[in-house]
């Protein structure tokens, strides 16, 4: 039996690392998914076309060629599995939420999505992920704020593992929400205007001690 579980992180830095300690853990990368926020365009057309000098699969500003030749055999191979994920990142806009960058088996999901389907939104998709109602809601507006949330499928024997080592640069949840809805918010709604780069910057100034 397998389950799913997924988190909530403040950008894709963070998501990033997420993704890289469930390879390191044995998770493999066709297990795991990633959704980020790219209203502030960190990741750009021009990027993903190669324009770097040097390849850097993983999205990390470090030459890939030099990480693996200075890691040793394990991290590297821990390095290689991360890129494997990474270097399938797509971008796709999605209703309400705006433009984001995924990778995964969640992104054909997401692209149902996107076209209108899937209940038409994130929500849909995520709660066919296996994240519920309530936690979705909160997850998509924290994709609409410029977060970015991962997704993996482990076996039930290791999820609580698994769990906590998500839990290493997650979001609380429950505090999350509890501070939208002190600020008005009631729901994720796909009709909402998807938050412009600058808000997206004073958004996480607003939880970076969070």
């Amino acid at each position: 039996m397998t389950a799913t579980i997924s988190r909530l992180y403040n950008n894709y830095a963070d998501a990033r690392e997420a993704v890289r300690n469930l390879e390191a853990a044995g998770v493999g990368h066709n297990d795991i998914n990633i959704i980020a926020s790219n209203a502030d365009n960190w990741y750009s057309s021009d990027r993903k076309a190669g324009k770097d000098t040097f390849p850097d699969r993983d999205l990390d500003g470090k030459d890939d060629r030099a990480e693996a030749a200075g890691a040793g055999a394990g991290v590297g191979a821990a390095v290689g599995g991360a890129a494997g994920l990474l270097a399938g990142l797509g971008l796709m806009a999605i209703p309400g939420v705006g433009p984001v960058v995924a990778a995964g088996w969640l992104a054909s999901t997401l692209a149902g999505a996107a076209a209108g389907g899937v209940a038409g939104s994130v929500v849909g998709a995520l709660t066919q992920a296996g994240v519920s109602k309530e936690d979705a809601d909160i997850y998509a507006e924290g994709l609409r704020r410029g977060g970015a949330v991962v997704s993996a499928r482990v076996p039930d024997a290791d999820a609580s593992r698994l769990q906590a080592i998500m839990d290493r640069s997650a979001v609380n949840v429950r505090e999350r929400a509890a501070a939208y809805r002190q600020a008005g918010w009631q729901s994720f709604n796909v009709k909402e205007t998807p938050y412009t780069a600058d808000q997206v910057r004073k958004e996480r100034e607003l939880y970076m001690r969070r």
